[in-house]
C-alpha cells in the first residue's frame, strides 16, 4: 500500500492554475504554492476575487505582469464566460505582451490579410511558423561588421591615450617616481567610447507581410551581433521579443518569438502601439539615447495624429529616428500616405527597407552618422 499523500480533488484546480501560470513564464516556488492553498483554506473563499487575492499575495506576480495574471485567472477559473467577454473588447484597443502568446485567447477576427499588399485595421490572432533556411548573405555581413561599425557614443570611464582631454596624473606620478621625480612627459586620457543602445521595432501587420520572416532574422543576427539591443513587433499588439531573440541558435529563437507574438500579419495601428510603448516608463527608457529603428511601410489606418504626436516623443528622447519603409524604392523617394506625410519631420532617415541589403546598409551606416 502507498503512502505518498493524493491532493484532495478540490485542490487540484488550483495547483493547476499555479502550473499555468508557470507555463506562461511566472516564477512560482513549491512554498508559494503551499502558501496559496492555505490562504484559500483561510479565506474560505467565498467569491473568485477571493481567490484572486490570494494569488496576489502569495503567488507576488510581477507589478508589469498583473495584467497577464488576471487574464490567466479568468480563463483558468471562469472558462467560456472570459472568452466571451474577451470577444467584447474594444478593437481600438493596443494590448501590451511581454511573455506568452495566450493561446486560449479568441481571435477578435476572422479577417485575416492573406494578401500582405494593403492595411488592415481589425485584430486577427495567429501563429506563424518560420521556415528554416541558411543565413543570407546581408545578415553575414551584419554579424561580421556590426561590432566596428555600429553607432558608438562616449561613455563615462576613461582610458590611456597619447592625446586627450584628461591628464593621467597616476601614471604620471608613477613614471616620475622611475625617473627620480622628473616629469618627463603627461599621461593624457580619453573616454573609452561604448556601444549606443538600439531600438528595433518591426512591423509585422498584413501589410508587411511580406517582410516579416526577413526583418524577424534581421533582428537575431543584430541581437547576436551587439549587446544593447531592445526588440519589439507591432501590429495590433506591442510585443517585447528581446528575451527570445537572445537565445543563439536562429531557429530556436525565433521559434520563440513565434510563441509570443500573436498578431502575425493581422491589422495595421502603428500610432497606438508606439503610444502604448511610450506608456511603459521602462520602455521608454530603452529609447533614451538610443538609435531607433522603426522597419514599416507606414500603412496606417488609425489616427495620423496619434502616429506622428508619438513620433515626435520618440525623437525627443532618442539620438536618431530611422524609418524604413519598402514604399521607399529610390533615392529621391517623397512619402505619399497620410501618416509619412505626418512623421516625415520628426524622423532623421526614411530611406528603403524592402530587402535585408538595404536595411543592413543603414544600420551599419549608423556609426558615421550625428543626430539631426
Amino acid at each position: 500500500m502507498s503512502d505518498d499523500p493524493r491532493l484532495p480533488r478540490a485542490a487540484q484546480i488550483f495547483v493547476s492554475f499555479v502550473a499555468l501560470l508557470r507555463a506562461n513564464g511566472f516564477s512560482v516556488a513549491p512554498e508559494q504554492t503551499t502558501s496559496f492553498l492555505a490562504a484559500i483554506e483561510l479565506l474560505g473563499p467565498r467569491s473568485l476575487e477571493h481567490i484572486r487575492r490570494a494569488g496576489l499575495a502569495t503567488l507576488a506576480p510581477p507589478p508589469e505582469r498583473r495584467a497577464t495574471y488576471d487574464r490567466l485567472f479568468d480563463i483558468h477559473f471562469r472558462g467560456a464566460e472570459a472568452i466571451e467577454h474577451a470577444a467584447g473588447e474594444d478593437e481600438e484597443t493596443v494590448r501590451l505582451q511581454e511573455q506568452g502568446r495566450g493561446d486560449d485567447e479568441p481571435p477578435l477576427t476572422e479577417e485575416a490579410n492573406e494578401s500582405g499588399l494593403a492595411a488592415a485595421r481589425a485584430e486577427a490572432l495567429v501563429e506563424r511558423r518560420f521556415a528554416q533556411t541558411s543565413m543570407s548573405d546581408p545578415l553575414r555581413r551584419l554579424s561580421r561588421e556590426a561590432a566596428r561599425r555600429l553607432p558608438r557614443r562616449r561613455g563615462h570611464r576613461r582610458r590611456r591615450a597619447r592625446s586627450g582631454p584628461f591628464a593621467d596624473l597616476r601614471r604620471t606620478l608613477r613614471d616620475s617616481v622611475r625617473n627620480d621625480g622628473e616629469v618627463l612627459r603627461l599621461g593624457r586620457l580619453r573616454r573609452r567610447p561604448r556601444a549606443r543602445k538600439m531600438l528595433l521595432l518591426i512591423d509585422v501587420s498584413g501589410s508587411m507581410k511580406a517582410r516579416t520572416e526577413e526583418n524577424m532574422k534581421l533582428a537575431h543576427a543584430l541581437m547576436q551581433s551587439a549587446g544593447n539591443v531592445e526588440v519589439f513587433t507591432f501590429g495590433t499588439r506591442l510585443t517585447r521579443v528581446t528575451g527570445a531573440l537572445r537565445l543563439k541558435r536562429r531557429e530556436q529563437a525565433l521559434s520563440a518569438a513565434s510563441f509570443l507574438v500573436s498578431d502575425w500579419d493581422g491589422g495595421t495601428r502603428i500610432g497606438d502601439a508606439l503610444q502604448a510603448f511610450l506608456a511603459v516608463p521602462r520602455f521608454g527608457g530603452y529609447a533614451r539615447g538610443a538609435a531607433v529603428v522603426i522597419v514599416s511601410d507606414g500603412l496606417e489606418r488609425g489616427d495620423p495624429a496619434a502616429l506622428r504626436d508619438a513620433v515626435a516623443k520618440l525623437s525627443r528622447r532618442a539620438w536618431r529616428v530611422s524609418w524604413l519603409t519598402p514604399l521607399a524604392t529610390s533615392p529621391t523617394f517623397k512619402p505619399q500616405t497620410e501618416a509619412l506625410v505626418a512623421i516625415q519631420r520628426f524622423v532623421d532617415d526614411l530611406v528603403d527597407g524592402g530587402s535585408s541589403a538595404s536595411v543592413v546598409a543603414h544600420l551599419l551606416s549608423l556609426g558615421r552618422r550625428r543626430a539631426a
